[in-house]
């Protein structure tokens, strides 16, 4: 089967083609499992070296809107292979995982951008899959982001599966539109709709991006690397989490669910583990000691602030602990997964455990 990831060269992106093509295969909506015969990963930048190693991978470069709307897009595949059209959406195109999207920060610099990375786009995706005719399986990565907290409508202190969503950002908003253009599709018979809102990612490895969360990875990241990071928020901001393995992990169980155990085509809320940033800085402390507890610097960006306050403060996910899929156990144990994934990024010492 031929498996698409929108945003294939970015962080979740490359963790869940490597996942993928160590499990070699999927059962989509719980079918006997098929393998995985070519997985095209769709990005401005090329993906690592590892994954266009593998004879499977096929990358597409290039602005996704671009290509989905029929303008050129380079090709990077094995020569031997013989060439490759730079379509995204084909005939054989069983399962599409759109991840690819401007994040939150940039969307309220840019409205144009967000409109046109997180609306535009996803449009377009949906239109290819309806062209080609098959109905394909899509999962849609929408995001947390699309509730928020106003007088008229307050936010609940635990937020559901069914909670209106209410963004209170454009990158939120954005978000919402995609989940509804997900069930209209689905309910249409033109794809089959996964759509999941994932818990803020960390702890990410790599450089920070222009998402407002970035410091809920920067605060762990930085310091384990001996480097300064600001903490622009209260201590007793609390938002959900969760580490890149248990995200992937979420998002794979998504797609193979069957319909009948997925149920709804309505978004579900992927788990988050819900933590204060005090909680976090103290979790910092007592893995990596005092010399990384005093990189962190607490000085409030009234920006930041409004945004994250926006945003949820805990999730319950019953549909997706119906599947299965439960948040990390606590933050150390996401701390620790993130030590021992980049064990060169860690330039401190760390205490025994």
């Amino acid at each position: 089967m031929q498996v698409v990831i929108t945003g294939g060269a970015g962080f979740v992106g490359v963790l869940l083609a490597r996942a993928l093509l160590a499990k070699g295969g999927l059962s989509l909506a719980g079918a006997p499992t098929q393998p995985i015969t070519e997985l095209v990963l769709v990005d401005r930048a090329e993906p690592p070296a590892d994954l266009r190693a593998d004879s499977r991978v096929k990358s597409l470069t290039g602005d996704l809107y671009a290509q989905l709307t029929g303008r050129s897009a380079h090709v990077s595949h094995d020569p031997g292979r013989g060439p490759l059209p730079p379509t995204i959406i084909g005939p054989h195109t069983a399962a599409v995982f759109h991840l690819a999207a401007a994040v939150s920060g940039e969307c309220e610099a840019d409205f144009d951008l967000g409109m046109r990375s997180n609306y535009l786009t996803t449009h377009a995706l949906l239109e290819a899959c309806r062209a080609a005719g098959h109905r394909p399986l899509v999962f849609f990565a929408s995001s947390i982001a699309v509730f928020g907290h106003t007088a008229v409508l307050p936010m609940p202190d635990l937020l559901s599966d069914t909670t209106l969503p209410n963004p209170q950002t454009s990158y939120g908003a954005q978000k919402a539109v995609g989940e509804l253009l997900m069930a209209d599709y689905g309910r249409k018979g033109f794809i089959r709709p996964r759509t999941a809102r994932l818990a803020t990612v960390s702890v990410r490895a790599g450089r920070p991006n222009g998402a407002a969360s970035g410091f809920f990875s920067g605060m762990i990241r930085e310091p384990l690397a001996g480097i300064a990071s600001n903490v622009p928020v209260a201590p007793e901001t609390c938002h959900p989490l969760s580490s890149p393995g248990c995200t992937v992990r979420g998002i794979i169980r998504c797609v193979e669910a069957s319909d009948a155990d997925w149920g709804s085509l309505t978004a579900i809320n992927l788990p988050g583990l819900s933590i204060s940033v005090g909680a976090m800085a103290q979790a910092l402390r007592n893995i990596a000691g005092e010399d990384a507890w005093n990189l962190l610097t607490w000085n409030r960006d009234p920006k930041i602030e409004s945004i994250v306050a926006a945003w949820p403060r805990a999730l319950a996910s019953p549909r997706a602990h119906a599947l299965g899929l439960h948040p990390n156990g606590s933050f150390e144990e996401i701390v620790q997964e993130y030590v021992r994934e980049n064990p060169d990024a860690v330039r401190i010492a760390l205490r025994p455990q």
